[in-house]
């Protein structure tokens, strides 16, 4: 609360987009006067370019543009060569190219008009789309004007970079994450409704998106690697991070494919996994929902978010020069603070997607320990949501910080490998990339037992503490028997997440790719990756988390009762079947593997699912 109270109090993320002129004004908005600057205050919200009284001759001084700056309503079309001119163009169109308290009548009679317009004769300019700019036509001009620009774009701080990049691409990042929501909620109906012949179609989907993703980001480093026209900095770096991601992409296009080709004989073994998992969200129909819900939550999050960083991006105090113009300062310690934003955004994030989990468990519980099966218990969903804010929220906060903890590390790591990757030696980068391996198996392994340790809550009521040490021991006891009945069916849920991001990336690719000036493009595409993956996440871990609650719950049965008529079990007859069915399966692999020559007799009634 206190960063958000500081960049509300102290940030303007408007001057990144919007421009402001030499006076502190900022462009297409009112403005509050700055002590000093008489100029200030005024009223631009029909004045939303930035104009150069000296576009043709910019220097650079310190990060800063010397020439004098206004806010103006529209750009000059036409040369204007003569004080008539600019007179003419003002009272025409409303646009006054010359110092605000220089009245339009005065053009042509002050004798000191010359220094308070612009140099003549001022070159045709069309507004800059990006940055609502004012950019001159005239090739002698535009070549001076661009090289100032990429001067003062190379030199800004990455931080910065980054967020104009966000500003410059947002609506095609809110864009491709409503395509994320699309592809995300048509794949949780289609599991719903789940047959062979759905999975195969998925399967061919996930492949024909990883080879052609591959193949797109391939094509587009080549591209950029042998354009000439590359000079930006972050031109640069978005062949940099093409290279970093073709790489990666390959890299997961062959593991998946491995796999794929590897399980896919228990194909149908999936489909009636599946077909149970969709029985019990049948008797819970709004779990379907719950993910709707998430996603608006993490919208309304990841928009502050961002808008707090951005306020954080523009602190600075206005100190006043000579003249009466305003420049601003950058306030020390903001890299700090942005640091600590960040933090708090993974941590909010996994204490949103972890109350989720402990919502989809609760009523999961509930309805698996009801005797009768066919009268599912009234409003399940709002039950275990009632029970997690009343009771459990501490439980959702201490695992989300547990994977918080595990990941800062891997952010730290990566950061000291970008500012010494240009000195450190190959010893050193396989240190760096075992560290990263080793915290991800760690983060992958915890997350899979909170989500135990959540179930575990919801059925004992007891602390994350007490929860996960059930948990774990219960795990333990039961690992080969729950372990090769959820690992395929996790499996080919993963596998639709990276149809998501597949498609969401490629969509972005080429969004991006045709919008290349001046944007370090390549970092939102990251962005929109990341929460195209969450927000797959978000909707595919209904049927995660539904059937590793019920395995859970499974288990706990099988322990506390015995079948008898004192104490029978709560179980389904049909998941007892296909559990009972599925170790069989997987014993007789193993026993067939041990004993390859033994007769056919011995394994035809281990042979149900097939």
């Amino acid at each position: 609360m206190f960063i958000t109270g500081y960049a509300v109090m102290a940030g303007a993320a408007e001057r990144l987009v919007l421009g402001y002129d030499s006076f502190g004004n900022i462009c297409g908005r009112k403005n509050t006067p700055v002590k000093g600057a008489p100029l200030s205050g005024q009223d631009m919200t029909n004045k939303k370019y930035v104009f150069f009284l000296n576009s043709c001759s910019l220097e650079m001084q310190s990060l800063k543009i010397s020439s004098l700056s206004l806010c103006v309503s529209s750009c000059p079309q036409e040369q204007l060569n003569s004080l008539e001119d600019l007179q003419s163009f003002a009272r025409n169109n409303g646009s006054c190219l010359c110092i605000y308290n220089l009245n339009i009548s005065s053009y042509t009679l002050n004798p000191k008009a010359a220094e308070l317009c612009p140099t003549l004769p001022v070159p045709p300019s069309k507004s800059f789309p990006l940055f609502n700019r004012c950019v001159p036509q005239n090739p002698e001009c535009y070549s001076k004007y661009a090289s100032v620009l990429i001067s003062m774009v190379n030199e800004m701080d990455v931080f910065h970079r980054i967020l104009s990049g966000i500003l410059a691409g947002r609506d095609t990042v809110i864009g491709l994450s409503v395509l994320a929501l699309a592809f995300s909620f048509i794949l949780v109906l289609a599991f719903r409704f789940i047959r062979t012949l759905l999975v195969h179609t998925l399967i061919a989907l996930v492949v024909f998106g990883l080879l052609f993703v591959s193949g797109v980001l391939w094509w587009l480093y080549y591209d950029y690697r042998n354009d000439p026209s590359t000079e930006l900095e972050t031109e640069k770096e978005n062949v940099k991070f093409l290279l970093g991601y073709a790489i990666f992409s390959t890299i997961v296009t062959v593991v998946l494919l491995s796999l794929i080709l590897v399980l896919r004989k228990r194909l149908q073994f999936t489909v009636q996994l599946f077909r149970i998992v969709g029985k019990i969200i049948g008797r819970i129909p709004f779990l379907l929902f719950q993910p709707l819900w998430t996603f608006l939550i993490l919208i309304v999050f990841w928009v502050f978010w961002v808008a707090v960083l951005l306020s954080l991006g523009t602190a600075g105090t206005a100190q006043t020069t000579s003249g009466g113009q305003v420049e601003y300062r950058a306030l020390s310690g903001i890299c700090y603070m942005a640091w600590y934003h960040f933090v708090g955004l993974i941590w909010t994030t996994e204490f949103i997607l972890a109350c989720q989990e402990m919502t989809i468990a609760g009523a999961v519980v509930t309805c698996y320990f009801n005797r009768n099966k066919n009268s599912p218990p009234p409003h399940p969903v709002l039950s275990s949501i009632s029970v997690l804010f009343c009771y459990h929220l501490g439980t959702a906060v201490k695992g989300s910080f547990l994977v918080t903890i595990l990941r800062i590390p891997r952010i730290v790591l990566l950061y000291l490998y970008n500012i010494l990757k240009q000195k450190e030696s190959a010893c050193a980068k396989c240190l760096f990339k075992c560290c990263f391996c080793w915290f991800w198996c760690q983060e992958s392994c915890l997350r899979y037992f909170n989500q135990h340790a959540y179930t575990t809550t919801a059925i004992n009521g007891t602390n994350f503490c007490t929860s996960a040490k059930d948990a774990v021991f219960t795990l333990a006891k039961n690992s080969a028997k729950l372990a090769s009945i959820s690992c395929f069916g996790d499996f080919v849920l993963f596998l639709g997440k990276v149809f998501v991001v597949c498609f969401t990336v490629f969509g972005g690719l080429m969004a991006f790719n045709y919008h290349r000036e001046l944007q370090a493009w390549v970092v939102p595409l990251l962005l929109v990756g990341f929460f195209a993956y969450v927000m797959s996440h978000s909707f595919l871990s209904v049927f995660e988390v539904t059937a590793d609650a019920m395995f859970l719950c499974f288990a706990i049965d099988m322990e506390t009762n015995d079948g008898s008529a004192e104490k029978p079990y709560f179980v389904d007859q049909e998941l007892l079947t296909f559990v009972s069915q599925s170790n069989k399966l997987t014993e007789g692999q193993k026993y067939r593997s041990v004993r390859p020559f033994q007769d056919n007799e011995d394994g035809t009634e281990l042979q149900p699912m097939t």
